[in-house]
């Protein structure tokens, strides 16, 4: 399976970007603020957790709209990538009927659109750090790591959802449901680590893989801290093991998608 993966990301990478382009051009065409709303979106987000946190419940979390921004910025790209997994086959129904596709490729594509809005929403993140005087650490270097990891987890949930969601009609809403609870549990607009009691909050950050990544980014940006190293290592095993087993499920079940669409 392996040489075979290899073979078809080659084969298949340019169109998956190539495709990527065009969607992003679509989302904006005829949009009188073209990509700004790429940038626009996650900023009034962020606003809308600072209000409520902050004004609200009255957070005194130090530099909290990078703290926030963080969170949303990860968020977001998991967000959206395992909801539009889901349906993905369903969506592309006219293209998968006409040529073949690994269907994975298809997640590829999805992941590359939704990284393109990631790394604008990271670039933000640094401009707030200049702003805001955050001192500047080498850990920022670890960002690449912690990025693989998050793609790598999210890339094998998406396959394996991409592929349930083909046969399941009923799995989008049983997603829409685990998200929201990911949503409240996964420390966006709040820190796990002081604002709930040991021990839920160190399970939430080791059993987590959202929540222990959104962490593990903030400590570069905002403390100067490194992840613990066996947790990071246990969810790349992991999500490579998710990767695998996606992957492979799609190259048995693919064939029989478009009946089924």
């Amino acid at each position: 399976m392996i040489n075979t993966l290899k073979k078809d990301i080659k084969k298949y990478l340019g169109y998956a970007v190539y495709s990527a382009k065009l969607e992003l051009k679509a989302e904006v065409i005829n949009s009188y603020l073209n990509w700004l709303w790429w940038i626009l979106e996650p900023i009034c987000m962020m606003c809308i957790y600072i209000f409520i946190v902050e004004g609200v419940f009255k957070s005194k979390e130090p530099n909290f709209p990078i703290f926030v921004f963080v969170g949303i910025s990860v968020w977001n790209y998991f967000n959206k990538m395992v909801k539009c997994s889901v349906k993905l086959v369903k969506t592309k129904k006219n293209i998968i009927s006409k040529v073949y596709v690994p269907k994975y490729i298809l997640i590829l594509e999805e992941s590359l659109i939704n990284m393109f809005k990631t790394f604008i929403s990271f670039g933000l993140i640094l401009l707030f750090i200049i702003i805001f005087k955050v001192p500047f650490t080498l850990y920022l270097l670890l960002f690449i790591p912690y990025f693989i990891l998050l793609y790598i987890l999210t890339f094998g949930i998406c396959c394996i959802c991409m592929h349930l969601g083909t046969y399941v009609e009923d799995l989008n809403n049983v997603v829409n449901i685990i998200l929201k609870f990911l949503l409240y549990f996964s420390g966006i607009f709040y820190n796990i680590k002081t604002r709930i009691s040991f021990p839920l909050n160190e399970l939430l950050l080791k059993l987590n893989p959202i929540a222990f990544i959104i962490d593990s980014f903030r400590g570069i940006f905002l403390y100067g801290e490194i992840a613990n190293i066996p947790i990071l290592l246990s969810w790349y095993i992991i999500g490579i093991i998710l990767c695998y087993i996606g992957i492979r499920l799609i190259y048995k079940y693919e064939n029989g998608y478009i009946k089924v669409v």
